[in-house]
């Protein structure tokens, strides 16, 4: 996850504590010394809706052998004496546990930082001061266009109704909220818009995710933006995030090329500043996914991110998340923790390898067949890699 705001505006967040400190790039881990990583919780993978990226496979059915009560309460027992300090609980859709109130209340007892990714519909005023009583800390409500296009995207019509009524249930009484915007060839050309429903609305952040292909968003590879798309995604990102400055934050996921896209755009227009988003990327060293950032699905195996379920390293109903993060022994774990030895192709040769860390391996391996191959996403051209 890269801070577009703090890169450009020197913005302060939450997130930027974890992201941008000294020795993050180095922790293997967790996001510094001591503390255990940012872990994503697919609580449930029942869901209300049936978008057609989720790299869940989510659907409306209930499955049988996701975590109790008890077991759940006993993983985030672990995961506050491994001080990890943040937990997003996913899905599915989690506000369809009857339990997630419970749940998100034992995090805050063991001092971990509670967030949620939900499709917004289930927000209506009751649940969205439930959650502000509950002090999470920041609700991520998944957009994927306007309209009659994020219905269609989510298969549901009425979603984007709903969805926008739960994000302004939200602001009605400050409790921090947000949008996911997964950029695809479907919904590419409505960027400008969704910054436009920010202003509009007043939504203080926005993450915008590049696809990654997983789950059911494996089937949508050729619906890919093309690296020109990216390219254009990007400067306009780079020319709302500064004129909106701090009041907003706005992020990118999932690819690394952006950090070094915003580097190399900024020695050109502003060489000072470039200075500075060179300090904050060098901190941050990429992807760690595996490092400072981990995963358990639904049913309690334990994985480097929540989009490379193809590898399981333990499970939490068996054994502790911290032990299976510590000492799991896994070639897969161990290799994205020392990957630079380990990558091929345009990825090996790199020079920019320090800040990227090779980018999103899912990517690479869904493409060639390779985990360690070079991410297909990278939109950088052979020359501002330094092939």
């Amino acid at each position: 996850m890269i801070s577009v705001t703090k890169l450009l505006c020197n913005s302060q967040n939450f997130g930027d504590k974890l992201r941008y400190v000294k020795g993050a790039a180095e922790e293997k881990h967790g996001v510094s010394p001591g503390r255990g990583p940012v872990v994503v919780w697919n609580c449930t993978k029942t869901c209300n809706l049936k978008c057609v990226h989720c790299y869940a496979n989510s659907d409306c059915n209930k499955y049988e052998g996701e975590l109790s009560l008890t077991e759940a309460k006993s993983f985030i027992n672990d995961l506050g004496e491994f001080r990890v300090p943040v937990i997003l609980f996913s899905g599915g859709e989690p506000l369809l546990r009857n339990d997630i109130f419970e749940l998100i209340e034992h995090s805050s007892k063991n001092s971990i930082r509670s967030t949620i990714s939900t499709n917004g519909t289930l927000i209506d005023k009751e649940v969205s001061e439930s959650l502000k009583k509950l002090n999470v800390g920041y609700v991520g409500v998944s957009l994927d266009g306007i309209g009659s296009r994020h219905d269609e995207f989510r298969k549901t019509k009425g979603s984007f109704d709903k969805a926008l009524r739960g994000i302004r249930n939200c602001l009605e009484i400050n409790q921090k909220v947000g949008l996911r915007f997964t950029i695809n060839q479907y919904n590419y050309d409505q960027l400008e818009d969704i910054f436009r429903l920010i202003k509009e609305e007043r939504i203080p952040r926005v993450c915008f995710y590049h696809l990654v292909y997983s789950g059911r968003g494996s089937e949508m590879m050729k619906a890919d933006i093309s690296k020109d798309e990216a390219r254009s995604a990007m400067d306009l990102i780079i020319e709302k995030t500064m004129e909106l400055g701090k009041d907003y934050e706005i992020l990118t996921v999932d690819n690394h090329a952006d950090s070094v896209y915003i580097y190399l755009q900024m020695q050109k227009r502003n060489p000072k500043l470039a200075e500075k988003v060179w300090d904050l990327i060098s901190k941050n060293g990429g992807n760690r996914s595996g490092m400072a950032f981990g995963n358990v699905d639904y049913y309690g195996e334990v994985h480097p991110d929540q989009f490379t379920w193809q590898y399981t390293f333990g499970n939490v109903k068996y054994e502790k998340f911290s032990n299976i993060w510590k000492d799991s022994g896994d070639s897969i774990l161990e290799g994205l923790r020392n990957r630079k030895t380990l990558l091929k192709g345009r990825c090996s040769r790199c020079k920019w390898i320090s800040v990227c860390n090779g980018n999103f391996r899912t990517r690479a391996e869904a493409v060639s067949g390779d985990f360690w191959d070079s991410d297909p996403a990278c939109y950088l051209t052979d020359t501002e890699i330094g092939i």
